[in-house]
Parts: C-alpha cells; sequence; structure tokens
C-alpha cells in the first residue's frame, strides 16, 4: 500500500469517527469505534470497518449506518478538500468480538 493510500485511510478515519459522534444520535448504551479503513487504490471506494459494543445491537447500529450512509458521505465530502472523495461502505469488524471469545475461553482454564 502506497504512504498516500495510507494517509488517505487515516484522514478518512479521524473524520469519520468525528462525524459518527457529532451527527449521529446514538444511545449512550452503544460504543461505536472505527477500527479500519481500507481505500482502493483508485480512490473511488472505501470500506470502513466498525466495532459496536455491545455486541448484540452491533445488526441495528450497522443498518442505521447503511441507512444514513448518504449523509454521512455528503458531510465527508463538504468537509474534506480532496478531488476525489471515496464512497463509503461501513462493514463490522468483528476481531473485538473474537479476542473477548478467546478471552473468556482462556479465563475458563
Amino acid at each position: 500500500m502506497s504512504r498516500r493510500i495510507e494517509k488517505i485511510n487515516e484522514l478518512l478515519k479521524q473524520e469519520i469517527s468525528s462525524l459518527i459522534l457529532r451527527e449521529l444520535d446514538f444511545k449512550r448504551d452503544v460504543i461505536i469505534t472505527v477500527t479500519k479503513v481500507e481505500t482502493y487504490s483508485d480512490l473511488n471506494k472505501a470500506k470502513v470497518g466498525i466495532s459496536i459494543l455491545p455486541f448484540s445491537k452491533s445488526e441495528q447500529v450497522l443498518k442505521i449506518l447503511n441507512a444514513k450512509n448518504s449523509e454521512i458521505q455528503r458531510l465527508l465530502n463538504q468537509k474534506l478538500k480532496m478531488k476525489i472523495v471515496p464512497k463509503i461502505k461501513f462493514k463490522l469488524d468483528s476481531s473485538a468480538e473474537k479476542i473477548s471469545r478467546v478471552e473468556q475461553l482462556l479465563k475458563k482454564q
């Protein structure tokens, strides 16, 4: 991955995180974290990995994020001074859930 793509990924991660925090109204019992952003080399699309706690609400929150995707995209287009702003798509990052499961299994032994 080029240094340029890495910088764009980090910029998108920071901006999407702040937009979710400021613009979307989630209840206080849900924690949403943008874990990673993977931008295609042509800068047309980007996959945004999110982690949601508690895990039981992850599908519901993911549906809300995908429903608000156009609003987030519009705000991102206004905020960033880039020629091409990648179209974002939210994906559930279940690595935190897997780590939690492994820790629980290790505690049992």
